[in-house]
């Protein structure tokens, strides 16, 4: 998470917890960057997932405040649990409280939404009789 010098410490470990819960609730990886991008935005953003350990499995929000820029990005692996449709309702969420001078806000509650919408429901058997 590069630009940690602009949260405290606390925001930094509210950050740090809404990843982890996303990343056990989903079973992907997330990871937040919040600086400006070196080109147009969403090439930088998938350049970003890119050099992650493991990108197809990879969910990356980049959030550029000066440039009131968002994006969202996710891997192969992460696309198919993670809809366009659910990414932006995060992305709208962040958005409202991004309006109101909230970023950590915004980016707690953005992750947190996206590992829930990735959950992935546990397996359930068709072999194992049905106990009742």
């Amino acid at each position: 998470m590069p630009a940690g010098d602009a949260f405290t410490p606390e925001q930094l470990y509210d950050l740090e917890r809404a990843v982890r819960y996303a990343e056990e609730v989903s079973g992907l990886h997330f990871s937040v960057y919040v600086g400006g991008a070196d080109s147009e935005t969403r090439p930088f953003a998938v350049e970003l997932l890119n050099e992650l350990e493991d990108p197809d499995g990879s969910v990356l929000v980049y959030v550029d405040p000066a440039g009131r820029r968002l994006e969202i990005v996710t891997g192969a692996t992460a696309k198919r649990q993670l809809s366009d449709h659910a990414a932006g309702l995060a992305a709208l969420s962040m958005q409202t409280s991004f309006a109101t001078g909230d970023l950590t806000g915004g980016l707690v509650t953005g992750v947190q939404q996206l590992g829930d919408h990735a959950h992935q429901a546990p397996l359930l058997h068709a072999n194992e009789p049905h106990k009742q």
